[in-house]
């Protein structure tokens, strides 16, 4: 980035006019005691572990009615020690999206419709086994840094049997 004299003067002009809105706006503000506290009566602590990416930090969810309602970072975790990208601190807001996918969808004459599991297993079924029969070297499986040593070795046979040695396995600790 090339930053001269006048772009920095501009930048601290335009900043300077934009702190005292800050300033005096609410977003910003000290968190409430009763929001530090149990705000959700009834609700139950299950340690997790964050999906976001491989590393697999810890996260304890608040789960209230079976629906997940605050989250906090496992300080004793032992691979993240306690700390999180940002990502993973965003986890409950990807939980919470009206754009996140619930349910199998397909697209059909350009328009998504909604599926059924079966329906979608069906046809994710029947498209492997066209694959296996053409050319099995044409899948690769993935597999995640959170399986253990045994769920890893089950996906390398499964992808043995399947007729390929393309498979990854995406380990990060």
């Amino acid at each position: 980035m090339n930053l001269n004299r006048r772009s920095f003067l501009k930048m601290a002009a335009l900043s300077s006019l934009a702190t005292p809105l800050l300033g005096r706006s609410e977003m910003l503000r000290e968190a409430k005691e009763s929001e530090l506290s149990e705000a959700f009566e009834g609700s139950k602590k299950v340690r997790s572990v964050c999906t976001a990416c491989s590393v697999g930090c810890g996260i304890v969810a608040e789960v209230q009615n079976g629906v997940w309602v605050r989250q906090e970072i496992a300080q004793d975790h032992p691979v993240s020690f306690g700390g999180h990208c940002c990502k993973g601190s965003d986890m409950i807001d990807m939980v919470r999206s009206h754009v996140r996918l619930k349910y199998p969808m397909k697209k059909e004459n350009g328009e998504w419709k909604r599926i059924s599991y079966e329906q979608a297993f069906e046809e994710i079924g029947a498209k492997l086994a066209t694959y296996r029969k053409q050319n099995p070297e044409s899948v690769m499986f993935i597999g995640s840094a959170k399986m253990s040593n045994e769920q890893a070795y089950y996906v390398r046979k499964f992808a043995a049997f399947f007729g390929t040695n393309n498979i990854d396995h995406q380990a990060r600790i």
